[in-house]
């Protein structure tokens, strides 16, 4: 047998930098697993919701195989495993209405889920292998992380009702911030641009387990409760199927990270939204994380961290910046190409952002970073994390 570490006939990957330690734009393949309890005596059900979405998947654009496998140990797990050209199709079908609906018969017969996305690095060529030689390419070396996985939830209020929601966000008590033995929050940041909200956490350890934790503490759910009347999606939290619904469209997943490697204790946290025009979303979110990794390596930058969020045609930028907004604000934007700066620009939405679409090719650099600025609601660290 032989370990190969990529295709040859596949498309060329693109050589991300040392200091990205996220990223869903390498072009490799992937492979993602669903963990699946299922309801005692819903197994049949379960299999024939299966078999109903599984003959919908094999459509989607970029689905390469999938498998359903059945725990010989006991028959109520069950994991689903299928691979993909790439992460960028997988999330956009995953982030999709359909993907909603596709799903949704199998809510009745499962007790509980667990999904987990990897980059395929390497893997084992044999008899068994297909004939045909599989799309897409390996992962050319491991990403060396910081232990920390980012996460955001997004949403939107009714307009009027801001200056309310605000407040109701900025005076919770902070939850208990350890999990458990290996499970921490380390920080929670909270902003507003109108009337969207977004939720950015940050996890040592288990990212299902530490949101399960704060949605039983007390404090959040008060907030959560308070904040019900001024949804524009409504949600009831007694409710399974609604709330699930409600916080599958509100996640607002990490797309990319980088650091530069520089560390300072008056950083500032900063939100930049970039509201993408219909479809176009995945490539604004692509042409940021390009410029985030040279700017990465570049003195001149006040950014020494960046994450992008993006769901859907919703990008947002969580940003660390020395001493502030720096003199800069194309550096701040993530804008310091000038060629692709434009081809961002052609990607936003003028009226999300509040200018007129002839408009927006003239904004300057320092005008569009006021526009995308996040308003600071609350930014909570663990004092281990201080």
């Amino acid at each position: 047998m032989t370990i190969t570490s990529e295709r040859v006939s596949g498309p060329q990957t693109h050589q991300v930098s040392q200091r990205v330690s996220q990223s869903v734009f390498d072009g490799s393949r992937l492979r993602v697993v669903l963990l699946v309890d299922v309801y005692d005596g819903a197994q049949q059900q379960f299999l024939e919701a299966y078999e109903q979405l599984c003959s919908q998947v094999t459509s989607v654009p970029g689905h390469v195989s999938d498998q359903l496998c059945q725990s010989i140990e006991n028959p109520s797990q069950w994991l689903i495993t299928s691979e993909w050209e790439s992460a960028p199709p997988f999330l956009t079908w995953v982030n999709s209405e359909e993907h909603v609906r596709m799903v949704a018969p199998l809510h009745s017969c499962v007790r509980d889920t667990r999904s987990l996305r990897f980059h395929i690095v390497r893997e084992t060529d044999g008899p068994s292998m297909d004939v045909e030689p599989r799309r897409g390419r390996l992962q050319t070396a491991p990403r060396i992380g910081d232990g920390v996985i980012r996460h955001a939830l997004t949403f939107t209020i009714k307009p009027g009702s801001e200056e309310t929601v605000a407040k109701i966000l900025a005076a919770y008590a902070s939850p208990e911030p350890r999990v458990d033995d290996t499970t921490r929050l380390c920080r929670t940041s909270l902003f507003m641009h109108g009337n969207r909200v977004v939720r950015a956490i940050e996890v040592r350890g288990d990212l299902l387990a530490a949101l399960r934790h704060v949605s039983k503490q007390p404090e959040v759910r008060a907030v959560e409760e308070a904040i019900n009347p001024h949804l524009e999606q409504r949600r009831e939290l007694d409710d399974g199927e609604s709330a699930r619904a409600f916080f599958t469209r509100a996640a607002l997943p990490a797309v990319h990270h980088v650091t530069a490697g520089r560390e300072t204790p008056d950083a500032v946290r900063n939100a930049l939204y970039y509201p993408a025009r219909e479809g176009c979303g995945l490539r604004l979110a692509e042409l940021l994380a390009r410029q985030d990794e040279v700017a990465a390596d570049d003195p001149r930058s006040p950014v020494l961290r960046s994450t992008i969020f993006q769901r859907d045609d919703v990008v947002m930028r969580l940003i660390d910046v020395q001493d502030g907004p720096g003199d800069d604000p194309a550096l701040v934007l993530g804008l310091g190409d000038r060629g692709q700066a434009a081809e961002v620009m052609a990607l936003l939405d003028a009226k999300a952002l509040g200018v007129d679409a002839s408009a927006l090719a003239e904004v300057t650099p320092a005008r569009l970073l006021t526009l995308a600025r996040m308003e600071l609601v609350t930014d909570r660290r663990a004092e281990t994390e201080a």
